[in-house]
């Protein structure tokens, strides 16, 4: 490269000028930021050097801290300051990365999932980004290596203790049961990701026991996990997964063995529902295989996913076998009580018993998938969405069965569910159900149909 063609850096006039109209040194600057960081629970040792940096070379400090330069300057020209006046505004083309990073190293773990909490706050940049399967590669690699690690020393001014611990176990069920009747499109469900930030960032970067420290690490991981499905249930793909991948490193900075199998497993799902069938396989048999003494249900759970995979696959001796040993697991856990680890109730014999029928819906197998169906009971109206994927399945069965006029039922009011959830993993589901119509695609009920499926996607893409 010659001399001529080397880049130079990008001066930040902006911030340079107003430094200079404040007529606050760059020390100070430094100092005062230190403090403000400090007292939200973020500890950094900016210097007078960073501050040059930031003018003359153009460098920007993670967030929060453009925010709090603001305050700062605020505070010295008696007048409120904006990232823009700073130079600092958000473009939209940062953080780009963000949230994809498992860092080897724990406290850059946690300045990673507060970077990433952070730049959704500002921007939703990721809303109609499709999902990539390969950006799960490095972090599955590096939880299968090791789940589990040595917790960091703390330092930060906050004190987190018992109840801070408690509000968070409180929180982490409160959004469970909302997305559970009212699914990730739901507003309260979507507000996950702004208390990660507000609230539980402060957290990680304070001071804790190592007993409260891998608690905190793993309620979090459990949050950031449901915040990834409820990305994923609004067909956030790319949001969901960096949540995810957030998620991982954080159950095994709490040595979570049992919540990791689980996050895996549920990264597994949703490379399943893209139709990335042959790594969901893969993840969901690490799942397994690397943490064998973990709860039966969270065992199970991995196996119940490993059969979707293989079904969708026309794998029928596989996915039969693993289903075999879902349900064996599935039993052993109830049997060893539950309670310990709330966020795994959910797999219960309903549960198999609903993925079972979408085993052989899959597999094309109708008598087998109303068989299971009848071992159970439908969800009722306080479960929306799991009504609706149900409705959905049976639909795709009668179809399967050349039963129209029991299908178009089924999936009518499927469809009027999902448009009341706004649900896009439903429109998924949906359009399965759709497939299966198309020996009749030249009736009008299913011509009337398949057009008001198609609205309804249109009004989620726009949404």
């Amino acid at each position: 490269m010659t001399k001529a063609s080397i880049p130079r850096p990008r001066e930040n006039v902006r911030l340079e000028s107003l430094i200079a109209a404040s007529g606050i040194s760059h020390k100070r600057l430094a100092h005062r930021l230190n403090e403000i960081c400090l007292s939200q629970g973020v500890a950094v040792n900016y210097t007078h050097t960073s501050v040059a940096n930031w003018c003359r070379r153009g460098v920007r400090p993670r967030w929060p801290a453009p925010r709090h330069i603001c305050a700062v300057l605020s505070e010295a020209l008696g007048r409120p300051v904006g990232l823009e006046e700073i130079g600092m505004e958000w473009s939209g083309r940062l953080d780009q990365d963000s949230g994809l990073g498992f860092p080897r190293n724990q406290q850059d773990a946690l300045a990673e999932a507060s970077s990433y909490w952070s730049s959704l706050n500002r921007r939703d940049f990721l809303t109609t980004s499709p999902f990539i399967s390969s950006v799960f590669s490095e972090p599955v690699t590096r939880w299968l290596v090791s789940p589990t690690e040595p917790l960091a020393s703390s330092s930060g001014r906050l004190s987190v203790g018992r109840a801070h611990i408690g509000e968070l176990r409180a929180a982490a069920e409160s959004a469970r049961w909302w997305d559970s009747r009212y699914g990730g499109a739901a507003w309260k469900s979507q507000s996950l990701t702004a208390y990660l930030y507000e609230r539980v960032v402060p957290m990680l970067n304070g001071r804790y026991t190592e007993r409260d420290g891998r608690e905190l690490f793993s309620v979090t991981g459990e949050m950031a996990r449901l915040a990834g499905w409820t990305a994923f249930d609004a067909g956030r793909h790319q949001v969901a997964q960096r949540h995810y991948i957030q998620a991982l490193r954080l159950a095994k900075a709490g040595s979570d063995i049992h919540l990791g199998s689980y996050i895996l497993s549920t990264m597994a799902m949703q490379a399943l529902m893209r139709e990335y069938t042959s790594e969901a396989i893969d993840m969901a048999q690490g799942a397994f295989e690397r943490v064998p003494s973990a709860d039966p249900r969270v065992l199970g759970f991995a196996k119940l996913i490993e059969a979707r995979a293989h079904a969708r696959e026309g794998n029928a001796r596989m996915a039969s076998n693993c289903l075999s040993m879902a349900e064996r697991l599935q039993e052993r856990g109830s049997g060893e009580g539950t309670g310990e680890r709330p966020w795994i109730d959910f797999f219960s014999r309903q549960r198999i018993i609903t993925d079972a029928a979408e085993i052989f819906r899959d597999l094309g197998r109708p008598r087998s998938t109303f068989a299971w169906h009848k071992l159970g009971k439908m969800p009722g109206d306080d479960y929306a969405r799991s009504r609706g994927i149900r409705l959905s399945v049976l639909a795709t069965a009668y179809a399967q069965s050349g039963e129209l006029d029991h299908s178009l039922r089924m999936g009518q009011e499927s469809l009027r569910l999902f448009t009341r959830l706004q649900s896009v993993r439903g429109l998924d589901y949906l359009k399965i159900y759709a497939t299966s119509l198309k020996p009749w695609r030249g009736e009008k009920a299913v011509v009337t149909y398949l057009g008001e499926v198609r609205e309804l996607g249109r009004f989620l893409a726009a949404a």
